[in-house]
């Protein structure tokens, strides 16, 4: 594969990431803060007076991961964070799944059944952050590596 066909992929999915977390964000935002905090209270992982704090934050936190990755800001940070957050996500999800909880899945604001597809689903999404964040980590090395850097009037190469 050459690399502006790498270049094409790694952008897509960093758009395709983006877009999903701000519409995730979104739909969170778009319903009062206890319809979220009552999507997380099933999966009986936090006390309840962590619920109201998780439940205002994390989708401003999603919205801000999407578009950074969008924007293409701080690329290898959200990148990780956006992994990070997806597979803490998606281990909860598998072990409330294993556990036969009959839950919302929260995902994308009330209403969506966790089951395999939501599984399948937001595992894929998992995939696709980890490649998007390594990808962007050896983007980075690639390009860093005796790159010449202007320090004021003078241009020394990087180390």
């Amino acid at each position: 594969m050459n690399v502006s066909m790498k270049r094409i992929l790694f952008l897509a999915a960093r758009i395709v990431l983006g877009v999903v977390m701000i519409v995730a964000a979104y739909m969170k935002l778009r319903v009062s803060w206890l319809v979220f905090a009552g999507s997380i209270s099933q999966y009986n992982l936090l006390p309840d007076n962590w619920l109201e704090p998780v439940a205002r934050i994390l989708p401003w936190f999603e919205l801000a991961l999407g578009v950074f990755l969008l924007a293409g800001v701080l690329t290898r940070w959200a990148g990780l964070l956006n992994s990070l957050l997806l597979g803490l996500f998606f281990g909860v999800m598998v072990r409330s799944y294993a556990a036969g909880l009959k839950i919302d899945c929260g995902c994308f604001g009330p209403g969506e059944a966790l089951g395999p597809k939501t599984l399948i689903r937001d595992g894929s999404l998992l995939a696709l952050s980890i490649g998007v964040t390594v990808a962007a980590f050896l983007a980075r090395k690639k390009t860093s590596r005796g790159a010449p850097v202007r320090v004021g009037n003078t241009t020394v190469n990087a180390l």
